[in-house]
């Protein structure tokens, strides 16, 4: 099959991704600024967009496109991007899942460890020079602590997996049982919250899932409890995460995703029983390069035969 057109890059992108695609493909960047003018100029030559999820292609873009036909996105989630408007013309969407399952998982535990043991403020007790003046305070401890995970997907089995060897009693709440899996479901988020020590977030983002971790869940989790979100800032209803922590209603968090990123609310950067990475959970070499491949295959795949190699779930019968 033989295509012609433009592959318009929408910014940020990796600068493996961002040089791969100019390698072999015709290429377009979208700008900043005067996007109005450029899409009027350009916008009948682009066949297909690549993005990653800090790039977002929504209905406004995608109807200034008219021979758009295929969007590669570099990311398991893809609520940057409006399905619903790429569904009503048939525009394809790829994502990126599985390659990033390890990564993530070694960020969960990194994060949950991190938290429950204070690892942050230790370090800190020790660059201050206040080891001196006496012991740092006993913590808890991960290893053989109940944890719930909200959202047992690819990525939720991969992390339960890894806290299974650590000797942790798992639970978990999906919107379904998942059939075949060891754990025990929870009929709710709360119920998981109210029945764990350490509750991590790893559902999709988006409309469906906007605030699902709010007052009364954090209030489950209790003082005792720690929350873990590397799934998306929305998940968590992040004013309320701020008055549970300073009121002393949850005990700590551990947070590599933020409502409005980049910008952490100085309440949450303020308090000492948190642990705040940059949206840093698939961010290896490793990782963000199998990520690039695959949304390079995807879009090389579709170049030559209409067709992707992981399209979304709801892509899956206009890919085969």
């Amino acid at each position: 099959m033989t295509r012609s057109g433009a592959v318009l890059r929408v910014p940020p992108l990796s600068k493996l991704l961002h040089e791969s695609l100019a390698a072999s493909y015709d290429v377009l960047d979208l700008p900043s600024e005067g996007r109005a003018a450029f899409l009027a100029e350009h916008g009948g030559d682009v066949v297909a967009i690549a993005c990653t999820n800090s790039g977002r292609v929504d209905a406004e873009l995608i109807g200034a496109l008219p021979r758009l036909q295929v969007v590669v996105n570099q990311g398991v989630g893809y609520e940057n991007v409006d399905v619903d408007a790429c569904l009503e013309r048939g525009i394809l969407v790829s994502h990126t899942p599985d390659v990033l399952d390890d990564a993530v998982a070694e960020t969960t535990l990194g994060l949950l460890i991190a938290t429950r043991r204070r690892l942050v403020e230790a370090d800190a007790f020790v660059r201050d020079g206040r080891w001196a003046d006496g012991q740092f305070p006993l913590t808890g401890q991960v290893s053989g602590s109940r944890v719930g995970i909200l959202g047992l997907g690819r990525i939720g089995r991969r992390i339960a997996g890894v806290l299974e060897a650590l000797g942790c009693e798992i639970s978990y709440h999906n919107r379904r049982r998942v059939p075949g899996v060891p754990y025990a479901y929870a009929g709710s988020p709360t119920e998981l919250a109210a029945a764990v020590d350490n509750l991590v977030v790893v559902v999709p983002g988006g409309s469906a899932t906007a605030a699902l971790v709010d007052r009364d869940v954090l209030d489950a989790l209790g003082p005792d409890g720690v929350l873990v979100n590397v799934a998306r800032g929305s998940v968590v209803d992040e004013p309320a995460l701020v008055a549970a922590l300073q009121e002393g209603r949850l005990g700590a968090a551990g947070l590599d995703v933020y409502a409005e990123e980049p910008h952490v609310p100085q309440a949450l950067r303020a308090l000492g029983n948190v642990v705040l990475l940059p949206h840093v959970g698939s961010a290896t070499v490793r990782t963000r390069t199998a990520m690039a491949d695959l949304t390079l295959a995807n879009l090389a795949l579709w170049w030559e035969s209409g067709r992707l190699q992981t399209p979304v779930p709801e892509m899956a019968a206009l890919s085969s």
